[in-house]
């Protein structure tokens, strides 16, 4: 095959199998359009290649109208997908205004005052402006992980890339008078081979990123409950001995509050598991509210609860459960019958030096039990603390 074929050949096929795998995940992925786009980007991208190097009926003008058209679409798609991927608003204007303006300067380089020269340069100068965008609004989340990290340094690479790249190898071998000869030059075998580089390299992260994505989703199944959407008590405990272990580390107070509903397998058994659903439900959403993003929150049984607050003594956990307690009894639960009081149980423990889950909890619990015992709609607490040994020193002579 000729070598000038077979490199012309290179980036639409890249770019086709790309898409494919890019729409494959968006099938089974639906709710993640930012896939979608991403295929869209890099088969819409395959078309513009191939026109570059092949003519349509309509003419080698209008063909290299068509092939930046292509172009242009997919490095829009393609910055606008990175960018949402991370939970960023995509800048549409901003991306519009660079990759619409270097596709207007082309036209008018094409049309108006044809040289190919300037045509290079506007559609590049165009597109490294897109890349400097998507840097910058990558950065500031550019240390939230490695796939963050890795597309921040490749829209950097691909900005210097359209900019430097390209003015050095027009300064170096002077400017193009046409197309005789210039899909051998360096200038062309340079963009095709960088592009090829860059276009895996991107995939290839935010196929990673995808994966993780996915395996993010798993975890967070496994972790949690779906009734109540908190901890599982897998999950909770996962989370509260990362809590602990960091607590521990920095000399941080840390509480655990234990609640029980009270009567509920009455309640169940009076207005159905139905009603009882709604009632734990409810009582989640509201010890979820309480506890916000400072603690770990879980359901750790079938009517039972477990709060780890970090940065809390004894008092304010006392404080945060009689919160609790006081903002569930005053209020109803929607679908159970007016009237209907349903009321929780709390138990209270403070972490005594670098004492572990297991202890914590058994702490709490029996405060929860005497609260259960004497009455139930009440906080109880634990001023137990672990027996320590004590080691007396070894007498010396005087």
């Amino acid at each position: 095959m000729d070598t000038g074929l077979f490199i012309a050949l290179l980036n639409p096929t890249i770019a086709l199998a790309l898409g494919a795998a890019f729409l494959m995940l968006w099938f089974h992925q639906r709710h993640r359009p930012y896939l979608a786009v991403l295929a869209l980007s890099y088969c819409v991208s395959a078309p513009g290649f191939l026109f570059q190097y092949f003519t349509l009926p309509i003419g080698v003008t209008l063909t290299k109208l068509v092939s930046n058209i292509c172009f242009t679409i997919a490095a829009c798609c393609l910055s606008g997908a990175i960018i949402a991927r991370y939970g960023r608003k995509v800048p549409g204007v901003g991306i519009a205004v660079l990759a619409g303006g270097g596709l207007a300067a082309f036209a008018w380089f094409l049309f108006v005052t044809p040289d190919l020269t300037w045509r290079i340069l506007s559609m590049n100068f165009g597109f490294g402006g897109v890349s400097l965008l998507v840097a910058a609004e990558l950065r500031p989340v550019r240390n939230n992980g490695p796939t963050e990290k890795i597309l921040f340094v490749l829209s950097l690479l691909s900005s210097v890339n359209f900019f430097v790249r390209t003015l050095v190898v027009v300064i170096a071998h002077g400017p193009f008078a046409g197309y005789d000869g210039f899909y051998g030059s360096s200038y062309w075998t340079t963009a095709l081979l960088s592009h090829a580089l860059l276009s895996l390299l991107i995939a290839l992260c935010l196929f990673t990123a995808a994966a993780l994505d996915v395996m993010k989703a798993l975890k967070t199944e496994t972790h949690t409950d779906p009734l109540s959407g908190l901890l599982n008590r897998r999950g909770f405990e996962e989370r509260a001995a990362t809590l602990l272990q960091r607590c521990a580390m920095a000399k941080f107070p840390v509480a655990l509050v234990l609640a029980d509903l009270d009567h509920f397998k009455a309640l169940n058994d009076m207005h159905g598991h139905a009603a009882g659903d709604r009632v734990i439900a409810d009582f989640a959403g509201k010890l979820r509210s309480a506890t916000g993003a400072r603690g770990a929150a879980g359901r750790i049984g079938g009517e039972e609860f477990a709060v780890l607050l970090p940065l809390t003594d004894l008092a304010a956990a006392r404080l945060f459960a009689e919160a609790v307690r006081t903002l569930y009894s005053a209020g109803g639960v929607d679908g159970l019958p007016a009237g209907t009081k349903v009321t929780a149980s709390f138990g209270v423990a403070a972490r005594s030096g670098e004492e572990t889950l297991e202890p914590l909890m058994r702490r709490a619990d029996e405060a929860l039990y005497k609260a259960k015992k004497n009455g139930r709609d009440s906080v109880r607490l634990s001023y137990e603390r672990p027996e320590t040994v004590f080691v007396p020193e070894p007498l010396r002579a005087s």
